[in-house]
């Protein structure tokens, strides 16, 4: 499942200053991947976060928007309805698939991956669910099950963007306008909820260190 680990060079790595509206990501993405396609942009790895925001993937149906109460937007990307905001980093991950095989399954598992590792150096167990998407993690001390990451790609001639998001210490209230994912079994967590007062910076370079271990 799993891509083996690329000789392609590592991507850039960009953060985003301050909040990013969700609009203007969607068009940086739109040219970096035309770029990454024409081969006059690099491979990118973005990370940011947003002002609260509510994004519909291609499978949102639209009974999972419970209390519109953010901007709405349609995400061009797969899956369900996502909340973005503040305290939650969002990945933008924008590779070229030719360079580092065909196949999206195994990228989608990579991407898993990067989160579950990143995870590790808090000492957080992310997991994966079969038939949930995302990354879940066991909650001891409340007894409950809940999504601390995200995932949703969308691939275009084999040039990949959108990416992941985990919750760092977002409001965790502001998800209650949506079924996340179009799973309301289960709730949702951050890393400030598990006891864990890890800073965006901190967070930012346990995505960095894990981005070696699986991508190379």
């Amino acid at each position: 499942m799993t891509l083996p680990r690329s000789t392609a060079p590592t991507p850039l790595w960009r953060i985003a200053e301050g909040l990013t509206p969700y609009p203007e990501a969607l068009a940086t993405m739109e040219a970096q991947v035309a770029g990454i396609h024409a081969g006059t942009a690099e491979e990118l790895v973005w990370l940011v976060e947003h002002p609260p925001t509510y994004t519909a993937g291609t499978s949102a149906a639209a009974e999972g928007l419970l209390d519109p109460r953010f901007p709405v937007f349609k995400a061009g990307r797969g899956g369900q309805w996502t909340y973005h905001g503040p305290g939650q980093r969002t990945a933008y991950v924008m590779l070229d698939l030719t360079r580092r095989g065909r196949d999206v399954r195994a990228y989608v598992h990579n991407l898993e991956e990067w989160v579950i590792r990143a995870l590790d150096r808090f000492n957080v167990k992310g997991e994966r669910r079969e038939g949930r998407v995302g990354i879940w993690v066991v909650d001891k001390a409340r007894g409950t099950e809940d999504k601390i990451g995200a995932i949703g790609v969308r691939v275009t001639r084999w040039v990949t963007w959108h990416g992941i998001a985990l919750n760092v210490d977002p409001d965790l209230t502001h998800f209650g306008g949506i079924v996340p994912c179009g799973i309301s079994q289960y709730g949702v967590t951050s890393l400030h909820r598990l006891g864990i007062p890890a800073t965006m910076e901190e967070a930012d370079a346990a995505l960095m260190a894990a981005w070696t271990e699986v991508f190379g």
